[in-house]
């Protein structure tokens, strides 16, 4: 009997799913789930969590309702299903009322075997009504960490759930997660009162992954760099803004990257339309940002990158994690400074005040984990309450060369402090008194008289939490499952106290003053550009200025120079993509550059870094767009700001950010109209003859008479007649 339910599961899996064999423990999953038993499901993203609810309900009568808060996820695995021929559906905010009525139709005749919903839709009366009225097979919670408020991504609608499901009956759960500390599996199961759950915890080790953190130094040609190793190959890069997100995107995309931007912000239909560019290899790159996440259910996805630095190590697994689903290579990059956590702190200052302690926590994990020497994938492991035993070998710390010292006494001392204060303390009470700190609280427990107190005064805080966080890791002392402040003692540290052995450590990083390292860069000098070749372009330039009869500047200005000399342009193209050229100077005064460059490159051996060819997008604003119009139209510049809201001096801002990024501007209507011909020809030649297009410098040697607007305006007539 059973042999023969094995094989109408196997039947069923192959004859839908295409596959032959069970991952994992699948098998075991789905078999409980179809005995009536609650199940509760900690497996990291890509090991096949959705099938562990999916075939359950393709072998049972009535539907499946799949709660689920990430509306690209719904629709992703919705759009699989149908193509499967498995007739699956959602219930969220994106159907029209026409669509809302198909599914609820199609729901009450029994025809739709999954039905996905959102926990704000799960919670109208509409919809509740519907389901009490439906055949409900079972309900799965997918991305179930969401209802603990220690998890990544807390939904308070989360909190309902078990309320609104007692109302439809008794019906088996399996509760689903990628991410799950001790402390969030536990909240999850006492708010979905399942504590009696069978619970299947799979290893949250993926050894295909990269993991590696990198200085946030220069974000844009870093990112440049990094994606170009992976041309025309899928990849994600995370940000904490959604203006970050367009603009990163924009920036990719200027840079030759075929890149999108994907948020909760963005209009729904071209949110869905982004993502099926991505899903559909018309894009390689999705930007999104980090608290809406993606959901993408995408198997090769070569790189995850984390511009900004993430706000918990839960959502930061969870989101590498999207990387490599197929099991081939997946690169894990987070490029940190402690400036990202500084503003993550800002931004939570406004929460209540148990929220915002969290939220605190959280990110000290964060640096923590950048800032660790230890094995990354060893590191993210023992937070979700696993021992990796051993070191990956395949992660940015195993590769690197590190400063060792012997640990054998700071070990000690740590887990003598915790039990010498009898286990019921946090680590800055514990660095407290190893430091010998004249503290209110080590004082009012009498530790200042205990025998490890002020034994490690010679290192400072951060040393101490570096030894403790390393204990922890190497499984010496562990954090209390309810107060994860606390931090107790293991067996395994009671014993090393009793027999101390030698161990090895590595002294962690210090991003406070990070700097790009030697092979991050292949010009490395104070100034960041090849000052060699930056002199000859110099040359050059007053050279075909003086043939020109024009100034230097108006040629190419100083930091377009400073750019070729580390971008090392070859062709058109690429001088075209160096800030404030663009292909109406290449044409004008490109050639003798490039071939100034080609012939500096081949004569020195350079390889060229057109992997990091940087070029800033021009901004393409509503305002911007709006000014170039109105000046098309003549419209008086007084009326333009008038318009827009802003002072003439912030219109005037918008008009030479838009003529430096390199488009022509005529506002000789404007300056007839306000100034003489006398007035406008000095102003015109002073600029003719200048080395300099500054304007304190003109404001110094004009006439007095002659206003700081005065000058802007010709400036920008000046260099949009003779520069553009």
């Amino acid at each position: 009997m059973i042999a023969e339910f094995d094989d109408k599961l196997k039947d069923k899996l192959k004859e839908v799913f295409g596959y032959d064999q069970f991952r994992g423990n699948q098998d075991s999953i789905i078999k409980n789930i179809l005995q009536g038993k609650n199940t509760f499901v900690i497996m990291p993203t890509g090991a096949g969590k959705s099938l562990c609810y999916q075939l359950p309900a393709l072998m049972q009568d009535g539907v499946a309702i799949v709660i689920s808060p990430l509306i690209a996820l719904m629709k992703n695995q919705v759009d699989q299903l149908n193509a499967l021929g498995v007739n699956a559906h959602f219930l969220n905010s994106t159907l029209t009322k026409t669509e809302l009525n198909k599914v609820r139709k199609q729901t009450l005749e029994g025809k739709v075997k999954l039905l996905y919903v959102a926990p704000e839709s799960l919670t109208k009366e509409d919809n509740v009504k519907l389901l009490q009225n439906t055949n409900i097979s079972l309900v799965a919670i997918d991305e179930a960490h969401c209802i603990s408020e220690w998890g990544h991504d807390f939904r308070p609608e989360y909190r309902r759930i078990k309320s609104i499901i007692e109302q439809l009956g008794d019906l088996p759960i399996i509760a689903l997660t990628a991410t799950a500390t001790p402390k969030v599996r536990s909240d999850i199961q006492r708010n979905l009162r399942m504590e009696d759950a069978d619970v299947f915890l799979s290893s949250f080790y993926r050894d295909n992954l990269y993991y590696d953190v990198r200085p946030k130094v220069n974000p844009n040609k870093q990112l440049v760099k990094f994606v170009n190793q992976y041309k025309g190959k899928s990849g994600i890069v995370y940000c904490l803004s959604r203006k970050k997100v367009e603009e990163v995107a924009e920036f990719l995309s200027v840079n030759g990257v075929k890149a999108v931007p994907y948020h909760a912000g963005m209009d729904a239909n071209l949110r869905m339309k982004n993502q099926d560019a991505f899903l559909n290899e018309d894009v390689d790159v999705v930007v999104a940002t980090i608290a809406f996440g993606m959901g993408i259910d995408k198997p090769d996805v070569r790189f995850v990158v984390h511009y900004d630095a993430p706000k918990s190590l839960e959502g930061y697994y969870q989101e590498t994690g999207r990387a490599g689903r197929d099991g081939l290579e997946g690169h894990c990059l987070m490029f940190f400074s402690p400036k990202d956590v500084q503003k993550l702190e800002k931004f939570n200052k406004d929460k209540p005040v148990t929220e915002r302690d969290n939220a605190k926590i959280l990110l000290q994990e964060i640096t923590a984990y950048a800032n660790s020497s230890v094995c990354r994938p060893r590191q993210l492991l023992h937070y979700f309450g696993e021992d990796m035993g051993k070191n990956c070998e395949n992660c940015d710390n195993c590769k690197k060369a590190k400063e060792e010292f012997e640990g054998k006494e700071f070990i000690n001392l740590a887990i003598k402090a915790a039990l010498q204060t009898d286990q019921r303390f946090n680590m800055q009470h514990l660095v407290n008194v190893l430091r010998g700190e004249d503290d209110q609280y080590v004082n009012s427990y009498n530790h200042n008289t205990i025998e490890v107190f002020a034994k490690g005064k010679e290192e400072n805080e951060i040393f101490w939490e570096m030894i403790i966080r390393k204990a922890m890791i190497f499984g010496y002392l562990i954090k209390d499952t309810e107060n994860i402040t606390i931090i107790k003692v293991t067996e395994k540290g009671k014993d090393f106290v009793d027999n101390p052995v030698s161990i090895t450590l590595t002294k962690d990083y210090d991003y406070s003053e990070a700097s790009i390292d030697e092979d991050e860069e292949q010009v490395n000098n104070s100034h960041g550009f090849d000052e060699t070749l930056y002199d000859m372009l110099k040359k050059l330039r007053k050279e075909v200025a003086k043939q020109k009869g024009l100034p230097p500047y108006v040629i190419f200005q100083d930091p377009s120079l400073e750019e070729m000399a580390t971008t090392y342009p070859s062709t058109n193209d690429e001088l075209a993509q160096v800030n404030g050229v663009g292909m109406g100077k290449v044409r004008k005064f490109g050639k003798p550059f490039i071939d100034l460059i080609n012939k500096y490159v081949e004569e020195n051996d350079i390889v060229t870094a057109t992997d990091v060819v940087v070029k800033s997008a021009v901004d393409k604003s509503k305002i911007k767009i709006y000014i170039i119009q109105q000046i098309d139209r003549k419209m008086d510049l007084d009326d333009i700001a008038d318009g827009k809201s802003i002072s003439f001096d912030e219109l005037l801002d918008e008009i030479e950010h838009i003529c430096y990024s390199g488009t022509k501007l005529n506002l000789d209507y404007y300056i007839d109209s306000i100034m003489e011909e006398d007035k406008i020809d000095e102003i015109y030649d002073y600029f003719m003859e200048t080395d300099t297009d500054s304007l304190d410098v003109a404001l110094d040697e004009l006439d007095e008479e002659i206003s700081e607007e005065e000058i802007r305006l010709i400036r920008v007539k000046f260099l949009s007649e003779l520069a553009l």
